[in-house]
């Protein structure tokens, strides 16, 4: 059995422990004791170093912990050193997630059903259809208020049967360990914890999104909460100086920017078809009828996407006894488009040329494209004016 160092001190972060046992080549190592934290509850494991090794990974395994190290460990007593700046990050998160789900409960009686916690950020499960986006701000204002009050947060070790006032009841029996935020929260818990609200920081709550049938909220505490606001504030300022304007009126200068652009996109649409409209004119004007009565129309453009031609294709469709092939050398590809009156039908005559040169693709009777291997494009081109 592993005595667990840090249920009774999360703050610990040099021990000395015997070892018990080793195994994959002296990577995988048991400890008598350790203050390493294993992944459990969502929370991430420790890192550190055991002797001169370096903690990869710590498995809790029931009874004992694993300590995975990068390279064997030898002797039979060792010094553990955590990772201290990660160890309290982690703590910080987990701390303030106890502040929120307490917050939510209470306020807005959402109960948490599950939480993660990733190395960038953090995320809550509540079992709730929805969340406002007002019950969102006044959630993340009451947890910051259970910071700067300072609560104090104390571990203590209870029977389960007895253990009263739970946030959430436990499944389990015996003894239980309870982590409780004065007169704000009492929870059955493992992980690692401040010992008062304070050391939380401030606690961001950054995205709401539906999962299935629940909302995750993901939320940010201490210096990650200053490192995101300061990252995002930046950014606002950056995106306020290349519009010479304050940041709090870049709303209404981007909405006004969209409607620019959807017009702006609108017109250059209307502009490019009337352009294809003139060229489909000017090419049907130079085309001489051929022994059916069609007119035909080749196109080359040396570079994709085939899609280019489409808008020149149509209009020249449209006009009487039209036929239309724009041609694409890289990648090679070709669009085939017929008037109603050819007696073509662009979708079946471009099918049968594509398959008998292994090429893909389709459309309709008056419109088809497909790509083609290289160096057959010309064949496919040949066996379609043959038909």
């Amino acid at each position: 059995m592993t005595t667990r160092l840090y249920y009774r001190d999360a703050y610990l972060t040099e021990f000395d422990a015997v070892v018990l046992e080793r195994a994959d080549d002296a990577r995988r190592v048991y400890l008598d004791r350790t203050a390493f934290y294993p992944t459990s509850g969502g929370q991430p494991f420790d890192t550190g170093r055991l002797g001169d090794g370096e903690v990869v990974d710590v498995v809790d395994e029931g009874e004992r912990i694993a300590h995975l190290l990068a390279a064997p460990l030898h002797g039979d007593r060792v010094r553990g050193q955590v990772d201290w700046p990660r160890r309290f990050d982690h703590m910080q998160q987990h701390t303030g997630q106890h502040v929120l789900s307490a917050v939510l409960a209470e306020r807005f009686g959402h109960e948490t059903v599950s939480v993660h916690f990733g190395r960038d950020s953090s995320t809550l499960d509540l079992g709730a259809g929805s969340l406002s986006h007002g019950e969102v701000v006044e959630a993340e204002l009451l947890a910051n208020r259970a910071v700067t009050d300072n609560r104090s947060v104390t571990v203590d070790f209870e029977d389960a049967a007895a253990a009263s006032g739970l946030r959430k009841p436990t499944g389990r029996a015996g003894t239980i360990r309870v982590v409780t935020i004065h007169e704000l929260d009492r929870s059955a818990c493992g992980g690692t914890h401040v010992r008062a609200t304070g050391e939380i920081g401030a606690i961001l709550i950054r995205k709401v999104e539906r999962v299935k049938h629940q909302v995750r909220l993901e939320f940010l505490c201490g210096e990650r909460a200053v490192r995101r606001a300061r990252c995002e504030g930046d950014l606002l300022a950056e995106l306020a100086a290349t519009r010479s304007a304050a940041a709090e009126d870049l709303p209404a200068l981007l909405a006004a920017e969209r409607a620019d652009l959807k017009a702006a996109v609108a017109a250059r649409r209307d502009l490019e078809e009337a352009l294809a409209g003139y060229r489909a004119r000017d090419l049907y004007a130079s085309a001489t009828a051929d022994p059916r009565g069609r007119r035909l129309a080749i196109v080359r453009e040396p570079t994709g996407p085939v899609e280019r031609l489409r808008a020149m294709a149509q209009a020249y469709a449209s006009l009487p006894a039209a036929v239309f092939v724009g041609i694409v050398g890289q990648p090679p590809a070709l669009l085939l488009a017929a008037a109603s009156d050819t007696g073509l039908d662009a979708g079946k005559a471009l099918k049968a040329a594509l398959d008998a040169h292994g090429g893909r693709g389709g459309g309709n009777a008056r419109m088809a494209q497909g790509t083609v291997k290289e160096g057959t494009l010309d064949a496919v081109v040949e066996t379609i004016l043959r038909d």
